[in-house]
């Protein structure tokens, strides 16, 4: 057999932080495979959520969040790599790249990947200084996409309203609601999907921004901490498949540059998957582009993290 073109401990290692991308509802829809050419990333078929994300989308970003870890961590094992999107049904196709050091963002990066985490519990009142905010709009455009900040009471508003009424309409489809307890869990160590102590406390009717409902308990301090949140909405140019995947990977670099800073981030992906009023968010910032995610971020404590699969589950051999 010809030589893989990363050496087997080195595309293991770094699968093993690739995984630790988001995920919707924590379905890790991803497999990897090293041949003689590179590394492939290729969605799993098996995970996707037919309810919530019908078409892929969610599948997709969620596949490119975990190309940019495997990016970063190939890049601080000294074998860095090329990538392209969207090649004979590999979403990512990673090669060799000329041997090069990491340089210091990338190393800094690299150590929040296994840091990172959605937090679902509340924000605190503490506003995000304007150099981190900056930098979390660079970021964004330093991997190609965009972060719109949400500024101003009424816009601020008028999102959580999108948020709600999408979240509404979604919870009102069993076939959602279904699919959405299918990856919830009661019980602890769970390696896919959100279990009781990732999913922070039942959703509060005073909570600005409407998060998912993962049957986590009540709880009074649910209300609403924060009078003026950080919100942003994230996109790309274009809505092809491969610029959803790229997305993926504008929206890893973003929240770990947010976990350097030592920033909370949680996501809403409720108003995208409802297409009208993912098209009312689209007209409410005024841009030409569709948005993939909206997103918070501030100050909270350090919740739960949700777990992974083993690696060998993600490994998928040379055919």
């Amino acid at each position: 057999m010809n030589a893989l073109a990363w050496d087997w401990e080195v595309f293991t290692a770094a699968v093993g932080d690739a995984v630790w991308a988001p995920s919707i509802h924590n379905s890790q829809p991803w497999r990897f495979r090293c041949t003689q050419a590179g590394i492939d990333l290729l969605a799993d078929p098996g995970r996707g959520l037919p309810a919530c994300d019908p078409d892929g989308r969610a599948v997709r970003v969620s596949c490119g969040a975990a190309a940019y870890n495997l990016r970063l961590a190939l890049a601080v094992a000294g074998a860095p790599a090329e990538y392209a999107l969207g090649r004979a049904g590999v979403l990512v196709r990673l090669t060799p790249a000329a041997a090069r050091p990491a340089n210091p963002q990338q190393h800094r990066l690299y150590r929040e990947i296994r840091r990172r985490h959605t937090n679902r519990s509340p924000f605190s009142e503490v506003p995000v200084e304007a150099a981190a905010v900056a930098r979390l709009v660079e970021a964004a455009h330093d991997e190609g996409g965009w972060l719109h900040l949400v500024t101003g009471g009424k816009a601020l508003t008028d999102v959580a309203e999108l948020i709600r009424t999408a979240d509404a309409k979604l919870s009102a489809d069993p076939a959602y609601v279904a699919e959405l307890r299918a990856w919830s869990s009661a019980a602890d160590q769970r390696v896919e999907g959100v279990d009781r102590r990732a999913a922070g406390a039942a959703p509060h009717p005073a909570e600005l921004l409407t998060r998912r409902d993962f049957g986590g308990p009540a709880h009074d301090t649910t209300r609403e901490l924060s009078r003026e949140p950080l919100v942003a909405v994230l996109g790309v140019p274009g809505e092809a498949p491969a610029d959803e995947v790229r997305a993926g990977m504008v929206l890893q670099r973003v929240l770990l540059t947010a976990a350097d800073l030592g920033l909370a981030a949680a996501m809403f992906s409720q108003p995208i998957e409802v297409p009208a009023v993912r098209e009312r968010l689209r007209r409410l910032l005024g841009r030409a582009d569709a948005p993939q995610l909206v997103l918070r971020f501030g100050y909270a404590p350090t919740t739960c993290f949700t777990n992974r699969r083993p690696v060998a589950d993600v490994i998928e051999p040379e055919s």
